[in-house]
């Protein structure tokens, strides 16, 4: 019989995936609990932590999938603009009629002749179990809210920034934002055209990069040969210093990392506001006491409404810790994809990158596809490529020292990813054809 290979999630690393099995030869079934592809950029999926303001902070085209370039003229296209592209690219190469919309998967188990049942459910009907050769999760890494503890009570209204939708939920309310991520920074700019007063509560330094640079998107600039980490830190400090200022200046401590050793912020507008008074950066919260908020540095200030803009963790939910070598803040797994037993699950979509785009994603997926194809036409060079897991793994850092944070535990960078996945690409091709 033939392989048939579970697709878990209908957003940019499921169609990545669905596309690349499919121009392999490989029979899949997909699996998405919304009614319609896009994953979170689909705004009308009720799991999508996706808000009415939101953008691209990577430019267009830096993002979009290569075989389908996206029918716009913006650079940062909105969340409207990537829902109706995600469905563009589904039609055009009729992956969504292999998937299961309105079906949310509940358990996978190993079976007993190295496959896996799938328990899904689908909306208004009964659970049912189905065998498959191997299961790709890619229900993305944005779905589980992390929520930190505080002392005391807060008596005003608490949410995460996952549940925030619409700036006008802020009218005459004092709003503390904590965490001032991309999200964090969003959402305080939206805030201040209708709160009353916001506050943006932070922990560390960040480094804030314009959308342009000399009149282009920045992230377009310098895409030929990558410069060494040092060097390319050394100079875009300085460039952004002179295109932004010194964030300490707008009241954010100093970093305590060097530059692209975290994710950079890619909103200059809040930078902007603090300039103009609009709102202020705070510190990090100690304790609640009815409205008031105590800070890590002895002051206090009262609010209506704080919004936890402070990210998510990883989660999938529906398979057991050890079948994904899971022993710290996210599994290890060989190339970020395959678990080092090859038990037969994959993970497309746990990487994080400045820029490496859904191109990027796209790519793991060949590899992905590459390899299960070679499983039945050459297996010698499956088995191939199987040894190289038990070599020492390559280093995807590119020669930054990420910060040892949750958040960054499966940051890669996105030159030494790619040009590793390329070569092994390479290698695998060249096996199987020889």
């Amino acid at each position: 019989m033939p392989r048939t290979i579970a697709i878990i999630g209908a957003g940019p690393s499921g169609l990545a995936a669905a596309r690349a099995l499919d121009k392999a030869g490989i029979h899949f079934v997909g699996f998405e609990s919304a009614n319609d592809v896009g994953g979170l950029w689909n705004i009308d999926n009720p799991r999508s932590t996706m808000y009415e303001s939101a953008h691209l902070i990577s430019s267009r085209t830096t993002t979009e999938f290569h075989e389908l370039p996206m029918q716009t003229t913006a650079d940062y296209p909105s969340h409207r603009e990537l829902k109706k592209y995600f469905r563009a690219y589904s039609d055009r190469f009729d992956l969504g009629e292999k998937f299961l919309f309105n079906t949310t998967v509940d358990r996978l188990e190993p079976t007993d002749d190295d496959g896996w049942n799938v328990t899904s459910t689908t909306a208004g009907h009964e659970p049912r179990t189905e065998r498959f050769d191997g299961v790709v999760l890619a229900n993305g890494t944005l779905a589980r809210p992390s929520i930190p503890q505080f002392d005391g009570e807060f008596a005003g209204e608490i949410i995460h920034s996952s549940q925030y939708k619409k700036a006008t939920m802020f009218a005459g309310k004092r709003v503390l934002v904590v965490g001032a991520g991309n999200s964090g920074c969003d959402i305080a700019v939206d805030a201040v055209h209708h709160a009353d007063s916001i506050d943006l509560s932070v922990r560390r330094g960040y480094y804030f990069v314009p959308r342009y640079l000399f009149g282009k998107p920045a992230d377009t600039l310098n895409q030929g040969r990558p410069l060494p980490a040092r060097l390319k830190q050394f100079v875009d400090k300085r460039v952004l210093r002179a295109f932004t200022g010194d964030p300490v200046k707008f009241g954010f401590p100093k970093p305590d990392y060097r530059i692209y050793e975290s994710h950079p912020i890619v909103n200059t507008l809040v930078l902007a506001h603090l300039g103009q008074g609009d709102l202020r950066v705070v510190p990090a919260p100690e304790r609640f006491d009815g409205n008031t908020v105590h800070f890590s540095d002895g002051t206090e200030a009262d609010y209506d409404l704080i919004v936890l803009a402070t990210g998510y963790t990883l989660a999938y939910p529906f398979v057991g810790r050890e079948h994904l070598n899971w022993s710290s803040d996210a599994p290890e797994l060989y190339l970020n994809i395959f678990p080092p037993s090859f038990n037969g699950l994959y993970v497309m979509g746990m990487i994080e990158a400045s820029g490496i785009g859904w191109q990027g994603r796209y790519e793991q997926a060949e590899l992905l596809a590459a390899y299960l194809a070679a499983q039945d036409t050459a297996p010698r060079a499956a088995a191939h490529f199987r040894e190289t897991a038990e070599e020492p793994w390559p280093d995807l850092t590119g020669g930054y020292k990420y910060l040892a944070l949750e958040r960054m535990s499966y940051y890669v960078n996105k030159d030494a990813y790619r040009r590793t996945i390329r070569r092994l690409l390479e290698t695998l091709t060249r096996k199987v054809n020889s």
